[in-house]
């Protein structure tokens, strides 16, 4: 176990040596290929590869060493107590177990050797398993969840405040609003507001320090989360993308839905033409590595559009997208959403004289609410974002 210990010290930092330069070749080979880098980020993987098996050759002759040891010392016991029972007269069958006797007696000590090995990796596993159970979840799961209210969703935000860490000031202090059946409301506000973080409160991925979320007059947090997620979900930040088909990621969203159905979506997010032209059954990368970021946003958009929740939560649909796609999309996505609940998060403010409320936010505080011709007429965050894109699509 000492040895397995000091071994530990030496071989951890090598292994992770190599793991962080093949994952450099993995995600950075568009990169190193460039810059003509890739035969030097080669031959330093494997010089660290090298290193680590010289390492682990050298442990693997001191684990033989240490076994070899254990059988020798049977033998030689073995040899022992035969040589003291002919001695003493002992006769050949007395002398015959004695032997079996000695050689029984090392088979629970001969695995120490590997257990000792083993120890220092099972006690780090241990510690490790220790410090992820100590953890506590974002959200707390009710005992005996209740089942998702009947009826069309009707969601109402009462006093809501959410805080990052104790000391920390609150991402949400103190917001309300309600989200009836049909209705559609466009949250606004500076990037940090607390915008985001009020979705995830709605998806149960926070835990509120007070207020309360009801749907349909049950505070959420006695409903469990997926089912909380299964009425109210859609398109969040840094959405994932599998190493897998177009067609297979975009499925995840909706494992039933037909060639018709996941074209529709396809459209409704404007990624007809990239998918007319790579094709559906296009290999995407991990961490949407293959794809920009306006296709990311978009993918996204459709996978959220072919879930088809009730209560459907949009988060920046239009971000990484240029001026005239994005006010393209964003003209789609509210005649898609027309008669449906909506909440949307946005920066762009083009099209909202169509939502039938808009909220403002800033630093986690509601400071406007009310539609799109009560709040450009009057002072505030609004109208201030108002004029000035008007001023630059004018230019």
């Amino acid at each position: 176990a000492a040895a397995a210990r000091r071994w530990a010290e030496r071989i951890a930092p090598a292994r992770a040596d190599l793991a962080a330069r093949v994952a450099d070749l993995v995600h950075g080979s568009a990169d190193l290929a460039a810059y003509g880098a890739g035969d030097r980020a080669l031959s330093a993987c494997a010089e660290a590869d090298a290193r680590l098996a010289r390492l682990e050759r050298r442990q693997a002759r001191g684990n033989a060493l240490a076994t070899g040891a254990g059988v020798l010392t049977q033998g030689l016991t073995v040899l022992a107590v035969v040589l003291v029972a002919r001695g003493a007269g002992t006769g050949p069958v007395a002398t015959a177990v004695l032997a079996l006797t000695a050689l029984v007696a090392f088979e629970p000590v001969l695995p120490m050797a590997a257990a000792g090995e083993r120890l220092t990796g099972v006690l780090a596993a241990l510690r490790r398993l220790r410090e992820i159970r100590a953890t506590p979840p974002a959200v707390a799961e009710p005992a005996r969840p209740r089942p998702v209210p009947a009826g069309p969703p009707v969601v109402e935000v009462s006093g809501l405040v959410v805080r990052h860490g104790d000391g920390r000031a609150p991402a949400l202090d103190g917001v309300s609003l309600t989200l009836t059946p049909g209705r559609r409301v466009a949250l606004v506000g500076p990037s940090g507001a607390g915008k985001s973080t009020l979705l995830s409160a709605l998806m149960r991925l926070v835990e509120p320090e007070s207020g309360v979320v009801r749907l349909n007059g049950t505070d959420i947090r006695e409903l469990a989360s997926d089912d909380v997620r299964a009425v109210m979900t859609g398109l969040t930040q840094d959405p994932y993308v599998f190493r897998a088909s177009l067609r297979d990621n975009l499925l995840l969203a909706g494992p039933e839905a037909g060639p018709d159905e996941l074209a529709e979506a396809v459209r409704r997010a404007r990624l007809d033409r990239w998918v007319e032209r790579t094709g559906w059954d296009t290999v995407l990368g991990e961490d949407a590595r293959t794809v920009s970021g306006g296709q990311l946003q978009r993918l996204a958009l459709a996978r959220a559009l072919l879930h088809d929740p009730p209560v459907l939560l949009l988060d920046e649909p239009a971000e990484a997208l240029d001026t005239e796609t994005a006010e393209a999309l964003m003209a789609d996505l509210l005649d898609a959403t027309r008669g449906r609940t909506t909440l949307l998060v946005t920066h762009r403010l083009h099209g909202l004289e169509q939502v039938d409320e808009i909220v403002v936010l800033e630093n986690g505080r509601v400071t406007q609410r009310g539609t799109h011709d009560e709040l450009v007429g009057v002072p505030g965050y609004y109208g201030d974002l108002w004029r000035s894109e008007e001023m630059v699509s004018r230019r």
